[in-house]
């Protein structure tokens, strides 16, 4: 499959949560202790790249001269995105919109990644392949409803060629296998010269009892265009429904 080269992907930490039996998948971690977030405890964003979170300002903080090289390089990103894109999508705030939409969807753009690339019966395919969703921009009220799914790809992990992007995603892999998982997945969001990175972190497939779907491209843009925040990867019998 031929692929476009885009413009750098900014990095981003909407995770999964494995191996720990405590942590809900789908759930954002802090990425200085690993806390998951819950409803009650709400996570704040680093002002500087608006994308890593914290679940307390102490974290933040200790985090910080591992996370200072990183998040100037974003933030230059989103300031840069945020010049070019006015003439073209009619939205100033197109890579906030592009992160508001990766948070709300956390869990089914997981879900897509690992079914695109097959990993729960291929599980090395986490560390040569990406998932690449690209986007259509729509005005909406709600940023989660600005865009669209125009087309999906996987392509392979040079399609990434930002080292200070890369870095910070190795980063995540090695802690992700210090923690028991198969390495950290990566969904790539595009819209116009804006792009997105997801780290997903994933468990062992033995851990893993979601069903392999092959109409994973349909569930995702269903949910998408639908604007639902609902959805949820369980595990079904020889027939699931994952959407009504």
């Amino acid at each position: 499959m031929a692929t476009v080269c885009y413009s750098q992907p900014a990095a981003a930490n909407y995770h999964t949560a494995p191996i720990h039996q405590h942590r809900q998948r789908g759930y954002r971690i802090c990425d200085q202790c690993g806390a998951a977030e819950t409803p009650t405890v709400r996570f704040r964003l680093c002002g500087g790249c608006m994308t890593t979170q914290y679940c307390s300002p102490d974290c933040q903080k200790i985090h910080w001269p591992a996370h200072r090289t990183i998040c100037q390089h974003t933030a230059s990103q989103i300031a840069c995105a945020k010049q070019q894109t006015p003439t073209s999508f009619g939205d100033e705030n197109l890579a906030k919109s592009l992160r508001n939409f990766a948070s709300a969807h956390t869990t089914l753009l997981g879900w897509a990644g690992f079914q695109a690339l097959q990993l729960k019966r291929v599980p090395a395919n986490v560390r040569q392949s990406a998932l690449l969703v690209e986007l259509d921009y729509h005005n909406h009220s709600e940023p989660h409803r600005r865009f669209s799914v125009a087309a999906t790809h996987v392509v392979p992990h040079q399609y990434i060629r930002d080292p200070l992007v890369m870095a910070d995603i190795q980063r995540r892999e090695e802690r992700c296998r210090a923690n028991g998982g198969i390495g950290t997945l990566l969904v790539i969001l595009q819209c116009g010269g804006v792009s997105q990175v997801m780290p997903v972190e994933v468990d062992p497939p033995s851990k893993i009892t979601w069903d392999t779907r092959e109409d994973w491209e349909t569930v995702l843009k269903h949910f998408v265009i639908e604007g639902r925040k609902d959805f949820k990867p369980i595990s079904t019998s020889s027939r699931g429904v994952y959407y009504g």
